[in-house]
């Protein structure tokens, strides 16, 4: 098989494998049935996946880059102020299309396993440093540009990615208290504090429409 085909099937498993996983749960995924889905003869599956925990780890590897690579590099962080990128940013790490639905799910499995597995830790600390950087760089550069004041960014960034988990792992569950507009406000509300931002990263219309905090 060559290079470029090669890589297209391991595309093509890796992506039915994130589908599964976020229908049927890591322990209820089978090998066989991502082959079938993918195309690929099941050994080929079982080479590139020869367990649950490699399994995880690459579609969580490839979810990342297709779900979090994209939105990093979207057109529409490239302009506006530096508190409406932030926002947009805080909007595309919460589950607000099936695409990062699917992305959430495979965290969520993630933070299950990295309790008990190591090199599963390993995994979580590296994409949460991953996820980390984008967002401290993003608010050193507003602190640069005088549009936010001078904070930590590391610090707001540890505590933006904190938020983010809590509301969004409410707003997946379905929890009525909190919908998708609520934890995108409530996350962005609270950043805009902050960093001494005098109007809110979200309209205020949206929070506001968001229900009570």
């Amino acid at each position: 098989m060559s290079q470029g085909r090669g890589e297209a099937a391991r595309e093509r498993i890796l992506a039915a494998a994130v589908r599964r996983i976020a229908e049927e749960g890591i322990d209820g995924v089978r090998i066989a049935r991502i082959a079938v889905d993918a195309g690929v003869s099941p050994s080929l599956s079982h080479y590139h996946c020869a367990t649950r925990e490699a399994l995880l780890t690459q579609a969580l590897d490839y979810s990342y880059a297709h779900a979090g690579d994209v939105r990093i590099s979207s057109g529409e962080l490239a302009s506006g102020s530096h508190a409406q990128r932030l926002d947009t940013m805080v909007r595309q790490c919460l589950p607000v299309s099936p695409a990062l639905e699917h992305d959430w799910v495979l965290w969520v499995e993630l933070w299950l396993r990295a309790v008990r597995d190591h090199e599963l830790s390993r995994v979580a600390e590296e994409l949460y440093a991953r996820l980390h950087e984008w967002f401290a760089g993003a608010i050193a550069a507003g602190v640069a540009a005088g549009e936010f004041a001078d904070v930590d960014a590391d610090a707001v960034a540890d505590l933006a990615l904190a938020l983010i988990d809590g509301f969004g792992l409410r707003a997946l569950i379905g929890d009525s208290a909190v919908s998708l507009e609520r934890a995108h406000a409530a996350v962005s509300s609270s950043l805009a504090r902050e960093l001494g931002v005098g109007e809110l990263l979200v309209p205020r219309a949206v929070l506001d429409a968001a229900g009570p905090r």
